[in-house]
């Protein structure tokens, strides 16, 4: 029995206990706003953020305004795809029903591999962080936070969701704490910033593009990796208390969590320090305590560089687990990742996904090369091609719903299809940028790899188990 065959209601009256695959609705209304507020916040925009800035300058922040339209786009387009069915398989099971079975496939797989290889980035970043403070070897820390994360997400789904609440109230309250000061420095003139902070900064030192409108389109894929993860809350709908009500609420605050957290602090940040003094690899936050004169500043962000980065691996240890489990039920994966805890919790999946992730840790100590960067830069072209199937799916799903061959969502993407059809438009352009930029070229050549990965999977999969690669939609 697949998960998408269990599911049969679609009115939201789902019990708060169980859903229909299994899982238990624990999460609720306050952990789901703050996981959809803490997936468009993380380490692309703490540490990833500099680099961009010394790229294009000013002009980062139309960059940041552009995509984050983009991004609401994608979210409202899967919004409506969760109100038509809420479950936790999410963009594959989508994928599966209104593209193929073999797009489900690949979909599945692949955002489990994402979440796999970004689990082994934040947990080996989160362990460097700590020798801020302390000289303890890398590889115990690593081992500590991936046990206590897996421990945390096997007890049960409302720890992993406290934990995510936690996690990104600390990074909000520290953006909003930068906010608060930078205005206060350009209304009052304290700090040693006080004499040059200036709006005018924003203009002054060579324009609001610099470096040309070339420059700052290059920076898009900088900018479109920082806002990676935004999806997860679509794996949390099979597991909140009130799918119908709270998922709506939580993706309709995209434009002012991304208006605030990205456009506003970068319009702080670059009015208190000029964009020229800005360098690769330091945080613009960083960057900005220094020249506050502020030297508890380095601390400050050290530390929520590191609840960015356990909160990333956090939600890398809930969404595999899943994303295993209904590739399981779907008879696209072995039969024994479908078994759940007591506790509703996929135990198998999520410990195969958290061994992987700990192995990675291993070949990172062993051979911190080029070899395992290449791998990492794979991270930013697999989430795309999830935001990809959500938005065609979105654009399928309208219209068969438009011929009356299915029910209505009731959470419509305002303008779709053609919002749909323009963020697809805009991805693309994003990954002819990443085809440009000699650096980021390596994602692209590791996709086609993958991708012959998984066709060889899937043919096997037929040979041996043809309903499962068969199955396209629900029955």
């Amino acid at each position: 029995m697949t998960s998408v065959q269990v599911d049969k209601q679609h009115d939201g009256s789902e019990a708060t206990q169980s859903s229909g695959e299994g899982y238990h609705r624990s999460l609720g209304a306050r952990q789901i706003q703050m996981i959809a507020i803490g997936g468009a916040i993380g380490t692309g925009l703490f540490l990833g953020a500099g680099k961009a800035i010394s790229k294009a300058g000013p002009s980062l922040i139309l960059a940041y305004a552009i995509a984050g339209l983009v991004i609401f786009f994608i979210m409202r387009a899967l919004g409506e795809l969760l109100m038509y069915r809420p479950v936790s398989g999410s963009f594959a099971d989508y994928a599966r029903e209104f593209v193929g079975p073999f797009a489900g496939f690949v979909t599945g797989w692949t955002y489990w591999l994402f979440w796999v290889v970004t689990g082994i980035t934040e947990v080996t970043a989160a362990a460097t962080y700590m020798t801020y403070w302390w000289d303890i070897p890398q590889w115990l820390s690593a081992l500590v936070f991936t046990v206590i994360l897996y421990g945390a997400n096997l007890i049960s789904v409302k720890l992993f969701g406290e934990l995510e609440f936690w996690f990104s109230m600390v990074k909000v309250t520290a953006i909003i704490g930068m906010i608060l000061i930078c205005a206060g420095i350009l209304t009052v003139g304290f700090s040693d910033a006080g004499d040059t902070a200036t709006v005018a900064n924003l203009w002054n030192d060579g324009g609001f593009f610099p470096k040309g409108i070339g420059s700052t389109l290059m920076t898009l894929q900088i900018v479109m990796f920082a806002f990676l993860a935004v999806e997860l809350v679509g794996v949390t709908a099979g597991e909140s208390k009130d799918p119908k009500t709270v998922l709506p609420k939580a993706i309709n605050t995209v434009p002012w969590r991304i208006a605030v957290f990205y456009v506003g602090a970068l319009i702080m940040i670059l009015s208190v320090v000029p964009w020229s003094e800005f360098k690769p690899g330091v945080s613009p936050f960083v960057a900005a305590f220094e020249k506050m004169g502020l030297g508890i500043g380095a601390a400050i962000v050290n530390f929520v560089v590191l609840t960015a980065a356990l909160s990333s691996c956090n939600s890398g240890m809930y969404s595999t687990g899943r994303m295993l489990r209904d590739l399981a039920l779907n008879g696209q994966g072995p039969k024994v990742l479908t078994k759940l805890t007591k506790n509703g919790t996929p135990l198998l999946g999520t410990t195969v996904s958290a061994a992987l992730m700990m192995v990675g840790v291993w070949i990172n100590y062993q051979w911190p090369g080029e070899a395992f960067n290449y791998v990492v830069s794979f991270a930013t072209i697999s989430g795309m091609w999830a935001w990809i199937m959500i938005l065609v799916c979105q654009i399928r799903y309208r219209a068969k719903a438009n011929r009356g061959e299915l029910p209505q969502s009731e959470f419509k993407a305002p303008g779709a299809p053609w919002t749909s059809w323009f963020a697809l438009l805009f991805i693309g352009m994003v990954i002819v940028m990443m085809a440009v930029d000699e650096g980021a070229r390596i994602s692209l050549y590791c996709a086609p790899l993958w991708g012959l990965v998984l066709g060889v999977s899937y043919l096997v999969l037929k040979s041996r188990n043809p309903e499962g690669a068969a199955f396209a939609k629900r029955s």
